[in-house]
């Protein structure tokens, strides 16, 4: 019999569900050390809150987090609230003594992500942040293909996450248009962030262009409510490797749910990768033959761990929801001390340091070193 880890989670939209079926999977895809006990699910109302107890399988259900975060039977805060909830969240949950999973972004500021990751770090407690993209059998071996030098010397990057769900200008002012929400770059751009630092390493210096393109939108009253984060950012990059680069975050990109693509090129070799094809990752090599040069497919399967755990046969694709089972299982791994944290609370208060940058850099219109 293995030890339980019972969860609370705090939300039950689109990323609690996608966390529910990440627990779920982990748990028979992986011979994970522990099993995780759906304990409890809280919501902003006990209708709202039953409805997804009884949907997602939790024991309990309740309309008060601050019940939830206080009982001493609960060990995982998992919070999946709209971003500016997540500081006074997770420092309670962390007060309580449990170990906390947030979604992205961390905070809407970096000092409030600093206050909670030297919270979390003081009272020894693991943390993980939702970076899920990071899991991808191909990302990794991107990381690793680079870390081996069969790119050679890493010249240059192009890093993008481009959406279409702000496009309307009809749609309504949301917690995400809020400057507590952070806008594109905060929202989404994160991701992009996330991936390009894990794969080349610290970002060292940034040039930011921070864009408002819908300057007001409904605020459900009959009325309009302005508008000031970003609805796209486009930042220059360099890297503390010598490399150069561009990233991008972008809620307004007509026609595209879920790119999220980089380019990495080096003096022997470039990689390409896209979300929207995101069990393939393409190849060119200057070593191969003149006339036989050309960017190959190199396609998921079981060469590619943890991919074989999901299915014997190569090609047939893993998912968003398989990749968000791999994070879960690292970081069940790590609170049972086998590993390091996976993203922890360090690393998110990282990525909203560089977010951070870019918005002064943007409004300076000056180059800025990261810090």
């Amino acid at each position: 019999m293995k030890n339980k880890l019972r969860l609370g989670l705090i939300g039950s939209g689109f990323m609690g569900k996608t966390h529910v079926f990440g627990f779920a999977a982990a748990q028979r895809v992986f011979e994970l050390p522990y099993d995780v006990e759906l304990a409890c699910i809280a919501d902003v109302n006990l209708p709202q809150a039953e409805a997804a107890r009884s949907a997602l399988g939790f024991a309990q259900a309740t309309d008060d987090w601050h019940t939830m975060v206080s009982d001493p039977s609960i060990d995982i805060i998992d919070i999946t609230a709209p971003n500016a909830l997540h500081k006074e969240m997770a420092l309670a949950a962390i007060a309580a003594g449990k170990h906390v999973y947030c979604e992205k972004p961390l905070a809407p500021l970096a000092a409030d992500a600093r206050e909670m990751t030297e919270a979390a770090e003081r009272a020894g407690i693991k943390t993980q942040v939702g970076f899920n993209y990071l899991c991808n059998p191909m990302v990794v071996l991107a990381k690793q293909m680079i870390a081996a030098g069969e790119l050679g010397d890493i010249r240059g990057y192009r890093g993008l996450h481009a959406e279409d769900y702000m496009v309307d200008e009809n749609n309504p002012f949301t917690f995400r248009h809020d400057p507590s929400g952070g806008g594109a770059l905060a929202d989404i751009g994160s991701h992009a962030l996330a991936t390009a630092e894990f794969l080349l390493g610290p970002i060292t210096k940034v040039m930011g262009d921070c864009v408002t393109m819908i300057h007001s939108r409904p605020d459900g009253r009959g009325g309009n409510k302005s508008v000031t984060t970003d609805d796209v950012t486009r930042a220059f990059v360099r890297f503390g490797n010598g490399a150069t680069g561009s990233i991008e975050g972008n809620w307004i990109a007509t026609g595209r749910k879920m790119q999220h693509d980089f380019e990495v090129y080096g003096t022997k070799g470039a990689i390409s990768f896209t979300q929207e094809r995101f069990s393939e990752l393409h190849f060119y090599s200057t070593s191969d033959a003149k006339g036989r040069q050309g960017f190959r497919k190199i396609e998921a399967g079981p060469d590619h761990a943890p991919y074989g755990r999901f299915c014997v046969a190569p090609g047939h694709q893993l998912g968003f929801n398989d990749l968000k089972a791999i994070e879960v299982a690292g970081y069940i791994e790590a609170i049972a001390g086998l590993r390091s944290e996976p993203f922890n609370f360090r690393a998110g208060l990282r990525i909203q340091t560089v977010i951070e940058t870019i918005q002064r850099s943007s409004r300076e219109q000056s180059w800025l070193t990261v810090e």
